[in-house]
């Protein structure tokens, strides 16, 4: 069957995205495996969404849907447990919640729910698919006629070659030790990755505590992880004032300034991707 272009949920202006209210699409086929996504945002320099594999499921790739990219990805593991597979190489990492996977273009991506339930994934993209980044591009690919899912360098080698073989790797797992922090005036920044293309940060606001006006070199998505945090948009043409909860997300288009607020009696923890750039000030 062949793949149904994903929805592309554009705004010109602030907007909270709950889990009602998300624009739902399915992609895949038999080959493949069938995933389903909740699209948060997809414009002309970010693409935003969650993905949900049931127990037992896992994604590859087919004729008709190709799993390799011109784009920055970043997944960030909200439940449950991943093995995410570089088809081409055999290399796999293991996430969990909380930890993150990173991989750049033109990498062949599988994905293997290795848990007992379900696992959802919080993904960034950039450039994204209205660039021609995804499955136009895939397209032009040669087709990878054998995965693999097994490391067969390690055999025999391993830890003694682990820096050459490590040197080989497409797939960086991002777990908290390896977050490089940021003190942005009451903020806890750390970042999960910055490339030319695509930024992704874990940001904690403390209780009574805010942040100064921020503004992106670009379109950018909050996804609220834990505790409740207020959102003010003072150049947005209607609502200025908007409450995010875990599982919300907020969408700042680009060129729109905002300010993290913390109200509550707990800290707020969010992820804030951006692209193509991160702060324009």
């Amino acid at each position: 069957m062949a793949r149904r272009a994903t929805p592309r949920p554009e705004y010109d202006q602030p907007q909270v995205i709950t889990p009602d209210s998300v624009t739902r699409h399915l992609w895949g086929d038999a080959e493949s495996g069938f995933v389903g996504d909740e699209v948060l945002l997809s414009t002309q320099r970010l693409h935003a969404l969650i993905f949900t594999l049931p127990p037992g499921a896992r994604f590859g790739h087919s004729e008709d849907n190709r799993t390799v990219f011109a784009a920055d990805e970043m997944y960030i593991v909200l439940e449950g447990t991943i093995a995410v597979v570089d088809a081409a190489i055999g290399q796999v990492v293991r996430a969990e919640a909380g930890d993150a996977v990173f991989f750049r273009r033109d990498t062949w991506h599988h994905g293997i729910n290795w848990g007992t339930g379900p696992v959802r994934v919080l993904e960034y993209f950039s450039p994204p698919p209205a660039t021609g980044a995804s499955s136009a591009y895939a397209k032009t690919v040669p087709y990878l006629e054998h995965p693999v899912h097994v490391d067969d360098a390690a055999v025999g080698n391993w830890p003694m070659d682990r820096v050459g073989i490590e040197s080989k790797d497409t797939l960086h797992l991002v777990q908290p030790r390896d977050i490089r922090w940021r003190a942005e005036g009451d903020l806890q920044v750390g970042l999960l990755c910055s490339t030319e293309h695509l930024t992704v940060a874990d940001i904690t606001v403390l209780p009574g505590t805010s942040s100064e006006l921020r503004r992106h070199g670009g379109d950018a998505l909050l996804h609220g992880l834990a505790g409740e945090f207020h959102v003010h948009t003072p150049e947005a043409e209607n609502a200025t004032w908007w409450r995010v909860r875990a599982g919300d997300s907020m969408v700042v288009p680009d060129g729109f300034a905002y300010r993290l607020v913390n109200q509550s009696g707990a800290p707020a923890r969010l992820v804030a991707g951006s692209a193509p750039g991160y702060l324009s000030d």
